[in-house]
């Protein structure tokens, strides 16, 4: 496994997306930043994170999805790469939001953005940039956020934090080759809320009580409503309120 590492750059995945752009880049490299500038989250929004304090870091997978189904699989995948290792290190509360984020109680600890690009011979190359709050205490601005050093009371060494999470990501990849609805059963284990009535919001304001009841394989979240009728939302169709 390749590992690029850089002190300072706007963004993992643009910077891995350009490297692709001029040159062959192997299956499993991985751009690592001390300090991401403009990191993103799902669809467009900012992921900030004080400098040197936190893992940032993006990695290329391909010639591994071979059908459009298996999308939502990969962010499943490395969901559970980076739960697997924080349970490893006795992080409590632990819970996958959907679609990706990573929890520790109510608190958001991390987050996955992967963007795929499709190639004319079917291939999928996909850049999955992991962001994760390790080492930083404050988060003004940023509701419900937290960090390990601040839920444990103790700093982490990221190097050794990064090298755990490829080591747990490699295992899930394989698992997905070989065992894709063992992977699906462990991530509805872990969703945040699965099965609770909780509270939501639509983009135009209107909040409403539902029930999680699973996430379909394109990803969508499919919600039993108070009326017993089941409605199926895409990324940012509907906010979980906590």
């Amino acid at each position: 496994m390749n590992i690029i590492k850089l002190n300072a750059i706007s963004s993992t995945n643009e910077h891995l997306k350009q490297l692709m752009a001029q040159q062959v880049v192997s299956n499993l490299t991985v751009v690592w930043a001390k300090h991401q500038t403009l990191g993103k989250g799902q669809m467009g929004s900012t992921w900030e994170v004080e400098e040197g304090k936190n893992l940032t870091f993006s990695i290329l997978i391909k010639d591994l999805i071979v059908d459009v189904h298996q999308l939502f699989t990969l962010n499943i995948v490395v969901s559970l790469a980076v739960f697997s290792t924080l349970e490893q290190i006795k992080i409590p509360k632990l819970t996958i939001k959907w679609p990706n984020d990573i929890m520790s109680g109510h608190s958001k600890i991390g987050g996955i953005l992967i963007e795929n690009s499709f190639k004319s011979n079917g291939e999928v190359y996909s850049v999955v940039g992991i962001g994760l709050n390790v080492n930083q205490l404050s988060f003004e601005n940023i509701p419900n956020a937290s960090s390990l050093a601040k839920i444990m009371g103790k700093e982490y060494d990221l190097e050794v934090l990064l090298n755990k999470i490829l080591q747990s990501l490699q295992y899930y990849l394989a698992q997905m080759r070989t065992d894709s609805p063992s992977i699906w059963k462990m991530y509805h284990q872990k969703l945040f809320k699965i099965g609770v009535p909780t509270p939501f919001e639509k983009p135009n304001g209107e909040k409403f009580m539902a029930i999680i009841q699973k996430v379909t394989p394109d990803g969508r979240l499919e919600l039993l409503q108070e009326n017993d009728e089941l409605v199926h939302f895409d990324v940012k169709e509907v906010k979980l309120l906590y």
